[in-house]
């Protein structure tokens, strides 16, 4: 239990990190209870922790995704069948941390090899919404039992989202050319243990490169709110009293892109001034799986009825989880 403990607060929520950014915001003469030095110590503290855990969790993600490259992972689902594949996608979704919009091409993919299309609903809905990195950086800002938490509603809301498009029978709405697609075929050349470190290596520096500014926006609004935004006005906004919340932080939340990196300061800072846990995690899951730019995408590849009854589902599932999260954050906190 000591050990837990100390893995929790020094690996993970990286206390030692913390005073260290105090004793640098005091030598310059600031407190950081008070707006400046509590909005410097916030922006230097989560920057840092964010970009350690990111790079270390994404390396060992990444060596472990080396074993289920896009052409394996098609292979794997392709030999279950019913709600068994769309379990089997959703998990493999969380492995593989891709974004909103990198997922929408391994979706073509997957249903020009012939996977159903739930299965790939399935995966695409978790990939982004649910990966361990998401869990460890969940764990290290709240504690792992809301990280766990999220995670088995995110690969709920994947398996019961794509089920519910196999029982549909949407195929005639996926556009006729993606089915046309060319798939590779044959087996991958086997990694070896170098190869698998160079390509965690290039993963890292590669969605570094694609996160680092969104981690930046991410950690400065969450700073301004922390420090700067009055409790008031967003406990009148989105207060745990207004059953208007949830609902409005998921819609708030689809037309904006970032990833999940970025989002969780913003998170972090609103739980803190009072929001619930539900509401927060609402938002972060709107911009996450239902990001504008990866909507237009997927338009691309299916119709107008299937891409709408993809984002209802998601939707209502965000929405749902909003709520139950809000019902039931005295068991987690």
């Amino acid at each position: 239990m000591l050990i837990l403990k100390w893995f929790n607060a020094q690996l993970l929520k990286m206390e030692w990190l913390h005073h260290l950014v105090e004793l640098l915001v005091n030598a310059f003469g600031l407190d950081i209870n008070s707006r400046v030095g509590g909005s410097i110590h916030f922006f230097i503290y989560d920057t840092i922790k964010i970009f350690i855990l990111l790079s270390v969790l994404i390396f060992g993600i990444s060596y472990i995704q080396s074993f289920f490259l896009p052409e394996r992972t098609r292979k794997i689902l392709g030999r279950f069948r019913g709600v068994w594949a769309n379990i089997l996608a959703a998990l493999l979704g969380t492995v593989t941390p891709f974004c909103s919009c990198s997922s929408i091409p391994l979706f073509i993919g997957f249903t020009s090899a012939g996977l159903p299309i739930g299965v790939t609903f399935s995966f695409l809905i978790s990939s982004p919404l649910v990966d361990l990195a998401s869990i460890i950086l969940l764990a290290s800002i709240f504690n792992w039992k809301i990280a766990i938490a999220y995670v088995v509603v995110g690969v709920v809301l994947a398996v019961i989202g794509g089920s519910a498009i196999s029982k549909l029978k949407l195929e005639e709405y996926v556009e006729p050319y993606v089915y046309g697609n060319k798939v590779m075929d044959g087996e991958q050349e086997e990694l070896t243990v170098k190869d698998r470190v160079d390509f965690a290596k290039e993963q890292v520096l590669d969605i570094t490169k694609r996160v680092w500014l969104y981690v930046i926006i991410g950690v400065g609004i969450g700073a301004a709110i922390h420090n700067w935004v009055p409790e008031s006005i967003i406990s009148t906004i989105l207060g745990k009293d207004k059953w208007h919340s949830v609902l409005l932080a998921t819609f708030v939340g689809i037309p904006m892109y970032a990833d999940i990196f970025g989002t969780l300061p913003i998170a972090e800072a609103l739980v803190a001034k009072g929001v619930g846990l539900g509401t927060a995690l609402a938002f972060m899951m709107g911009v996450t799986a239902l990001s504008l730019p990866s909507i237009i995408m997927l338009s691309k590849a299916v119709k107008p009825k299937l891409l709408a009854t993809f984002i209802g589902i998601v939707t209502v599932g965000i929405i749902a989880i909003g709520y139950l999260f809000n019902s039931f954050t005295y068991l987690l906190l």
